[in-house]
């Protein structure tokens, strides 16, 4: 059974925090609480055991212990169609959908060397204007989210201190997506194009590596295997390959990144 969760203390801290996916809920729940109709927290309750689905926009996040039964899974997402599809593998795999592909997703653990020392910090903004990220990440991105949609979310999670963004030399962006018990996970990485090629995100993301590493914290990043051989070569430590789903119906630059090849990569 799906059940809509109205009170926080219905969410399974301990199962949560086991996983990247997991604190990510976590970090919005943090954010916004249960009261959102756009961001919505549901229990999967069975007799083997339990489990959780988050829905923000169009991501569906799934996270349980267990090897749950997809039937009523497969209805919830055919009836609110997400985008994106992520969380728990034993889940996903099971999961054959209509209009979905499936991507090759990598953890990376984000390593600091001895390159660092020589970063000079005086150009990073620890408080960028949110509106000049937002350039920034347009040109990374081109399908981002609207402005409106992207500035309320991003500000709002920074104000209560589950995000936070900075910038290198007005023209490289990365953001901390949340920080749960000194594991962080960085997201939304870009260079502007007229400054790529010069090594700015290499040297900036090494330095942020360094700079969460000083405070007893690892620091994650989940890249599409276009990115996979970049993350590589500035020597960021691979932890795991995921896949998550994707709508093939609705045009997105991420849909050539990371497909798989060969469907039996899945078993």
């Amino acid at each position: 059974m799906i059940r809509l969760i109205d009170n926080q203390n219905d969410l399974d801290r301990d199962m949560l925090v086991k996983t990247l996916s997991g604190k990510k809920i976590l970090s919005y729940l943090k954010a916004y609480g249960t009261d959102y109709d756009f961001c919505r927290f549901y229990k999967l309750e069975y007799d083997i055991g339990c489990g959780f689905m988050f829905m923000i926009n169009s991501t569906l996040i799934i996270c349980s212990d267990y090897d749950l039964p997809t039937d009523e899974i497969l209805s919830f997402i055919q009836m609110n169609i997400p985008f994106r599809i992520e969380g728990s593998q034993q889940i996903l795999k099971k999961l054959s959908i209509d209009n979905y592909q499936v991507l090759n997703r990598t953890v990376f653990e984000m390593l600091p060397d001895e390159k660092t020392a020589e970063f000079n910090e005086q150009f990073v903004n620890f408080n960028p204007d949110l509106d000049d990220v937002y350039k920034i990440l347009s040109e990374g991105f081109p399908n981002i989210a609207d402005y409106g949609l992207w500035i309320t979310d991003t500000s709002h999670r920074c104000r209560h201190g589950v995000s936070r963004v900075f910038t290198y030399k007005e023209c490289t962006t990365a953001s901390i997506v949340f920080d749960i018990e000194n594991t962080v996970l960085i997201g939304q990485v870009a260079t502007k194009i007229e400054s790529r090629g010069s090594g700015y995100a290499r040297d900036f993301l090494k330095w942020l590596a360094a700079f969460l590493h000083q405070f007893n914290k690892r620091a994650y990043l989940l890249a599409l295997d276009i990115r996979v051989s970049y993350y590589l070569e500035i020597g960021f430590r691979e932890v795991e390959k995921e896949i998550v789903l994707e709508r093939i119906d609705i045009e997105k630059e991420s849909m050539q990144k990371g497909r798989l090849n060969n469907e039996s990569e899945l078993k």
